[in-house]
């Protein structure tokens, strides 16, 4: 059958419906209410037609704004939101809840909101958060907000710090007078979606830091598809802070709002099948960026609660960063989220990555697979617009990686990807004929880190089993009970949940504290946890049913060596056997933290029916999420830009969500 639309919004139309009767809404409404008739009519029997009238209402709630933020005691900010609605009467309304998505619990209060509404620009509403005048202990309060009858939520997490710190991402991406400070809002002047001669949508990332040639010239660092769209940009392009999106999409030269802080000096090409790095960069403009490399909330805590900027740290490394390692605690300033503090959770990963044309990824380029990659993670750690910021070690400042991809996984947890700073600097010298880039900065020194916390296990440990699974593990127990042998060190065994396979039962198996035991990876089938506990608390029902991430020792030398030659082995088989996983790398096993782990990344929209629980004797750990994207972030103006030429842009669709 064919599908056909009618009715709908008279400005943003119907919406679309595809070949099987998927329908998805118009971007936006202008009215508090829509109907649109949907009809199907046989191919073959162009008479016999069937309709249903769908009642379309705005429950397109864009991500609040700040996303995240920190207080310490008594602070406030103020909560952004906007609905995708031009005019009607509905608002959006704000909660506190004590988990994300919640309805109760939290701590503060909340003003009553405020709402802006105008026939020309999506309804706005705004919301006062103050924090508690006592913060006993850290830890994270959300802003809820929700609408109509809509199920759409979004919300903003609230760090609530004893140490009294204050941090607003939204600082990063405002205008800089010059000298403007790294880790903030930017991009090329040209990177926007056309429709004739009209701007529907822009594009822009982060300014993440500075390096220098040996004749101590300077540049920006960023990613190639922040600073030069993609391979699609022209030497001596404009790259402009803030970037476009948050200057609603006016360029600089069509209006004021943005600076010009270089020119688009090098890049290495995505198409290229040699180059292995996600990186481009510009020569800074004459006394238009701070000399010293000051990154954006990098130092240390001021006596107004905020963060001082500060360099990066390469004094021990000369300006050429340090490799990453498992569990390292790094942190990044990125235009979306701020300063945010997550771990290395993965090494030596090859992954898959999408790339498009446009900024509203409609028209793809091409899908490059990048080798040997860092795998960050953390609640709230990045998000679209982060791409091109510079992840540092926690303790020293230090660069790592250049920061490039990424998305939430099914637990919600924010999972990224980063190029490590050797390949990056390396490549970028020989593609230049520079022998020699290094970073620009000072002296090691902390950085504040500002943990959101990281939910994989504890999000893991709450999925209900499936009355199967709960089978599967009772039988496994069953044979488990074989394994127990105090005096081997292995003190009981019971059913459990894994958590490096959400959603799958395991046996747990618990070892004398201190021992360590060989325990299979599976039994009857069922995954194991190792789960250290004192024989008196497992006599008593008191043992703990998993391991936490804080308690995950470092891995052996051997234990990791002989987990990335399994990977290295297995990577292009399991990437090319099996369309759903675009990623693999190596980690710990979260349900033996003393063993390594293959990384796996699955697309969670094809998830197969099976996924082994080893590969080559090794265990696997899975992270179902959408494909990894790039992340710049975009928006549309709240009234398209019109221009009186636009040479060398192609026509794109016309109103896109901010996404």
């Amino acid at each position: 059958m064919t599908w056909s639309l009618s009715g709908g919004d008279p400005v943003a139309g119907p919406g679309s419906i595809d070949s099987r009767g998927r329908y998805s809404p118009p971007a936006y409404l202008t009215a508090d209410q829509v109907h649109v008739l949907v009809t199907a009519t046989l191919r073959d029997a162009p008479g016999i037609q069937a309709s249903s009238t769908l009642i379309v209402t705005p429950g397109f709630l864009q991500p609040l704004t700040p996303e995240n933020a920190a207080l310490g005691a008594g602070g406030t900010t103020t909560v952004t939101g906007v609905l995708a609605e031009a005019g009607g009467t509905s608002a959006i309304r704000f909660a506190l809840s004590g988990t994300p998505g919640g309805k109760t619990g939290g701590l503060g209060t909340l003003s009553l909101p405020n709402c802006q509404r105008d026939d020309r620009a999506f309804t706005s509403c705004t919301v006062i958060y103050t924090a508690p005048s006592t913060v006993p202990a850290t830890g994270v309060t959300y802003v809820v907000a929700t609408t109509g009858d809509s199920a759409s939520k979004t919300e903003t997490a609230v760090l609530l710090n004893t140490a009294g710190v204050t941090s607003n991402p939204s600082d990063h991406q405002t205008q800089f007078l010059a000298p403007m400070l790294l880790g903030t809002s930017g991009g090329n002047n040209n990177d926007f979606d056309a429709h004739g001669n009209r701007i529907v949508d822009c594009c822009a990332g982060t300014l993440g830091a500075l390096v220098q040639d040996e004749r101590g010239q300077q540049y920006l660092l960023s990613n190639n598809h922040v600073l030069a769209r993609s391979d699609h940009a022209s030497m001596g392009d404009d790259i402009v802070q803030p970037g476009l999106i948050d200057n609603n999409c006016t360029p600089n030269g069509d209006g004021p709002g943005t600076q010009s802080v270089g020119s688009l000096s090098a890049w290495l090409p995505l198409n290229a099948r040699a180059t292995n790095a996600d990186a481009a960069i510009a020569q800074v403009a004459s006394r238009s960026v701070d000399p010293l490399g000051s990154i954006q909330e990098l130092g240390v805590r001021q006596t107004d609660g905020t963060l001082a900027a500060a360099p990066l740290g390469v004094s021990s490394s000369g300006g050429r960063g340090e490799p990453a390692w498992l569990q390292l605690r790094v942190a990044k300033s990125g235009r979306t989220t701020g300063l945010t503090c997550g771990s290395v959770s993965a090494v030596a990963v090859d992954v898959s990555v999408d790339y498009y044309r446009d900024c509203a990824e409609t028209r793809p380029y091409l899908t490059k697979t990048f080798t040997n990659q860092i795998g960050v993670s953390g609640n709230r750690l990045s998000d679209s617009g982060d791409s091109g910021a510079i992840l540092v070690d926690t303790a020293n400042a230090e660069p790592v990686g250049l920061y490039f991809a990424g998305g939430s996984d099914s637990s919600g947890v924010a999972q990224g990807m980063a190029n490590p700073v050797s390949d990056v600097l390396g490549e970028l010298s020989a593609a230049s004929g520079n022998d020699h880039y290094t970073f620009v900065g000072g002296e090691d020194h902390p950085v504040s880190c500002l943990n959101y916390g990281d939910s994989t296990v504890l999000a893991a440990q709450s999925r209900t089993l499936s009355d199967v699974e709960i089978d599967r593990a009772q039988h496994a127990v069953n044979t488990a009970r074989l394994l127990v042998d105090p005096s081997a060190g292995i003190l009981g065994v019971a059913a459990g949940k894994s958590s490096d396979s959400p959603g799958e039962a395991a046996v747990i198996v618990y070892v004398a504290e201190g021992q360590t035991p060989e325990v299979p990876t599976a039994v009857a089938g069922v995954r194991t946890i190792v789960v250290p506990a004192s024989a008196h608390a497992v006599a008593v029902g008191a043992a703990p049913t998993y391991v936490s991430l804080s308690d995950a020792p470092t891995l052996s030398t051997p234990v990791l060596g002989h987990a990335l030659t399994v990977k290295q082995q297995v990577a292009p088989r399991l990437m090319h056997g099996n369309a759903a996983i675009f990623g693999v790398g190596v980690g710990q096993s979260l349900d033996n933290p003393r063993e390594a782990a293959l990384v796996v990344y699955v697309d969670r929209k094809q998830v197969p029916s099976s996924l082994p629980q080893a590969v080559d004797g090794l265990r696997t750990r899975y992270i179902l999420m959408d494909r990894f994207h790039v992340t710049r972030s975009y928006a549309v103006p709240f009234a398209s830009k019109s221009r009186c030429s636009l040479p060398g842009h192609a026509e794109a669709p016309g109103w896109h969500p901010v996404p």
